[in-house]
């Protein structure tokens, strides 16, 4: 080794010890007559004092500049009474030099190493060699390799097994667009990376593992947003035979409360987690991933207006729509910006626009002369709304409206500081409906995964209207952030076949994309299930990162692009012939 201990080692403890380390100058202070470098490792700190007595080093130490690579051999001194640094762990100590050797120096970096300002996203990511090289880039590499390996550990604790599945696979619908592979000796022919491992698992299942998981990179084609890496993400895939719902519950919930508060501040709000259906959740949430966090509960007010004299009410209440309520404490003192601003959010999300009643001394809105003085006096009082508050509606269909109002409740929750960094609140939402109905299709779809078993089985399947039919579905949400998918799965040819039948598959074509499947299921398949929580968003939503680009050691940008890397890029005639591809305008 070129160094006998790391920058973040030493101690009052190894005073006089004559040592060597190497590192990155982080911070250079000419004291006219002294010269301290700050020199950094991925382990910490050590402060390196050159005398000017030393004239050979003295003229090195003044070359060099922040960023340079040292090798500094010295010895090591109590600092001075009242020059320790309390804020470092080897702020006792110092290394007085006695050679110093430069193994490489470095350009002037664009944006500053040794603080933690704010540098714009796209240079940082341009330069993400230099910015991981900052505090707290290094702190996340580190804690991220500390939660997988604890996270591997607890799995193998509980007997399962690792197995890592195929990145080339077949393309399948997972609920979004494949990034596709060509092959080049089946002209023609597309590989898919992998979604999830989420056929794989199952035939895991089937060959007879029991219980089976990895650390899976998965693959999309989405838009970026904070939440979501544009490419690869990873998650904890993992698979149970002979298995209910609740087990595999009480395998993830016990990991989920040790890596909060492992790798966290933060306090698990509720144990065991609330469970609720995805049905109360939109009711009360307007949410499938609901941040419990604050109450702000939707409320329903259809009973009371289904009569009225406001049109938008009534009319949505005679189209079998709802129209949902909510109330907003001191939200009366919104001036008209702010609720124009809540406004946009609720169109944004479909509605026309926003109405409202502001509690003050005398009812404030441009309804109330619609919904006459006494019905707007009784609203208030049904949703026990004091002077000073705000109530916000919703008038649509059941699902729609929900979402509406639940975006506006987001809004306000971020707008009156209401989310509590120090919590998390954790839930499990269960009992997904298993269709949905595709407004731009105009068909039945599958609202969530296509291999969960219906609740009912091939009964359900034949006998209820497929939009009332639910799945053994459910996600584990945590401050608003859905981190796991899951299901118990359909192992059975007959009901696969008629699940599929009513999304609009045929036989055939359910052969074609899941035959390896199907052929196994007719081979004895177990009882099985699982989830897959989404180790990324996880860390994002623990330490609270705005980006969960701050997680990955090279992330693609907000553009999907790589922008230290170039990709993706162009590649040349040559290796599209041998694809077989040809590029049109």
């Amino acid at each position: 080794m070129l160094r006998t201990h790391t920058c973040g080692e030493l101690r009052a403890g190894d005073t006089k010890k004559t040592v060597t380390l190497c590192g990155w100058v982080h911070r250079r202070r000419d004291h006219g007559g002294l010269i301290f470098l700050d020199v950094r490792d991925h382990y910490g700190f050590t402060q390196v004092v050159i005398n000017p007595e030393i004239k050979n080093i003295f003229a090195i130490a003044e070359q060099v500049r922040p960023e340079w690579v040292l090798k500094v051999d010295g010895t090591v001194r109590k600092r001075l009474e009242g020059a320790e640094r309390q804020d470092n762990p080897t702020g006792e100590i110092e290394v007085v030099a006695s050679r110093i050797e430069i193994l490489s120096e470095s350009k002037t970096p664009p944006f500053e190493i040794d603080q933690e300002k704010d540098v714009n996203e796209e240079l940082r990511l341009k330069y993400r060699f230099l910015d991981l090289r900052r505090p707290k880039m290094q702190k996340i590499m580190h804690d991220r390799d500390a939660l997988i390996t604890h996270v591997r550990t607890y799995m193998h604790g509980l007997n399962f097994t690792e197995v890592q599945t195929p990145i080339l696979a077949n393309s399948s619908p997972e609920g979004a667009r494949d990034y596709l592979v060509p092959s080049r000796i089946h002209p023609g022919t597309f590989y898919a990376l992998p979604q999830a491992p989420q056929q794989f698992k199952q035939l895991l299942m089937v060959a007879g593992l029991d219980r089976y998981f990895q650390i899976a990179p998965c693959f999309r084609d989405e838009d970026p947003r904070a939440d979501r890496h544009p490419g690869e993400f990873y998650q904890l895939d993992l698979e149970m035979s002979f298995v209910e719902q609740d087990d595999v519950f009480h395998v993830i919930e016990p990991l989920m409360i040790e890596l909060t508060e492992k790798f966290s501040d933060k306090k698990v709000m509720q144990k065991p987690f609330l469970r609720i259906t995805w049905h109360d959740s939109l009711n009360t949430y307007g949410s499938d991933k609901p941040d419990m966090r604050y109450k702000l509960h939707l409320q329903d007010v259809t009973e009371l207006v289904k009569d009225c004299g406001f049109s938008v009410f009534s009319d949505a209440v005679k189209k079998k729509g709802v129209v949902k309520a909510l109330c907003i404490p001191k939200g009366a003192d919104f001036s008209r910006g702010e609720i124009d601003a809540l406004t946009e959010v609720a169109k944004t999300y479909g509605a026309k626009g926003l109405a409202y009643i502001l509690v003050k001394d005398a009812l404030q809105s441009p309804i109330v002369k619609f919904l006459g003085e006494d019905l707007a006096k009784n609203i208030v009082k049904e949703l026990n709304a004091k002077t000073g508050d705000a109530i916000f509606f919703a008038a649509d269909a059941w699902q729609k409206a929900c979402i509406v109002l639940g975006q506006v409740r987001i809004a306000v929750a971020k707008k009156q500081q209401l989310t509590d960094s120090s919590i998390a609140a954790w839930c499990w939402v269960t009992d997904y409906p298993m269709y949905e109905w595709s407004e731009s299709e105009q068909r039945i779809d599958f609202s969530h995964n296509p291999f969960s078993m219906p609740q009912g089985g091939m009964e359900a399947l034949m006998k209820k209207d497929p939009l009332e039919i639910l799945a053994y579905q459910y996600d584990i949400v945590c401050n608003g952030f859905e981190l796991s998918s899951g299901a118990i799965r359909n192992h059975r040819p007959d009901i696969m076949y008629k699940a599929f039948e009513i999304a609009g598959y045929s036989k055939d074509e359910v052969d074609a994309k899941f035959g390896g499947m199907i052929r196994a299921f007719e081979y004895g398949a177990p009882p099985h299930g699982g989830c897959a929580p989404g180790l990324d968003r996880l860390m994002m939503v623990l330490w609270e990162c705005e980006s969960i680009r701050d997680i990955y050691a090279f992330p693609k940008n907000g553009k999907a692009q790589d922008a230290m890397m170039n990709a993706p890029s162009v590649v040349s005639a040559k290796q599209l012939k041998e694809l077989h591809i040809k590029l049109v305008d």
